[in-house]
């Protein structure tokens, strides 16, 4: 078996339950939680309508990597996915060719799949942009991509320095994605809430009367700085 061309299935998939439980949380407050050092990097952006509650991405991840301006092993996932899956894909980060367009989404999307993470360029930005359906990408190009390979589903990927393993939980909005290894998601669940809950009384004293500031100063002063 070639290391450039390799698919394997079968991974655990993060429990339905647990990403449902994701799917209201801001990509920043879940961020927070794992330490601030975990994202796809501020290049992968969503390119589909986000409104009203609709348009948010949670799923479990199905990995992808390819060498850029290839999507043969991105049609062989999308002929993998299952009910719930997030296709990831690392392609490099390249922008030359698009990886994904409208035909193949539809295809992934009519086996299960509820959204596409790509490293990479897109095509249809018009059929995408005007649905909810959620992609993410790192740029636009009309020009389409090669079927040659070489390539690997289903095995750890990175996207610029976030580690994603199959099955691992993928969130999405506004603010970019963010994956959720599942071997942490109920303890990121449990502070990702409370996060939330401080916040909102955070937001409802910035709202009243008497928000208490003077954090800020004696922090400074901590720090040596003068005039304060």
């Amino acid at each position: 078996m070639s290391l450039g061309f390799r698919v394997v299935d079968g991974h655990r998939r993060a429990d339905a339950g647990m990403v449902a439980a994701f799917r209201d949380i801001p990509t920043a407050i879940i961020s927070d939680n794992l330490g601030r050092m975990i994202a796809a990097g501020p290049t992968v952006r969503p390119m589909h309508r986000i409104e009203g509650g609709k348009g948010r991405l949670a799923g479990t991840a199905l990995t992808v990597k390819t060498r850029p301006g290839d999507n043969l092993m991105i049609h062989k996932a999308a002929d993998m996915a299952q009910e719930g899956d997030v296709i990831v894909v690392d392609g490099g980060g390249d922008a030359t060719n698009a990886l994904i367009g409208e035909l193949i989404i539809t295809h992934a999307r009519r086996n299960g799949a509820v959204g596409f993470v790509v490293n990479g360029a897109v095509r249809d930005l018009d059929a995408i942009a005007a649905d909810t359906f959620p992609v993410y990408g790192t740029g636009v190009s009309h020009r389409g991509p090669y079927k040659d390979g070489p390539g690997e589903v289903g095995l750890p990927i990175s996207l610029d320095g976030m580690v994603i393993e199959p099955g691992d939980i993928i969130v999405g909005d506004l603010d970019g994605v963010v994956a959720i290894p599942v071997a942490h998601a109920e303890e990121t669940l449990k502070l990702a809430r409370a996060q939330q809950e401080k916040e909102a009384t955070i937001q409802a004293a910035i709202n009243g009367e008497g928000w208490d500031r003077t954090w800020v100063d004696e922090l400074l002063r901590e720090r040596g700085c003068s005039g304060v």
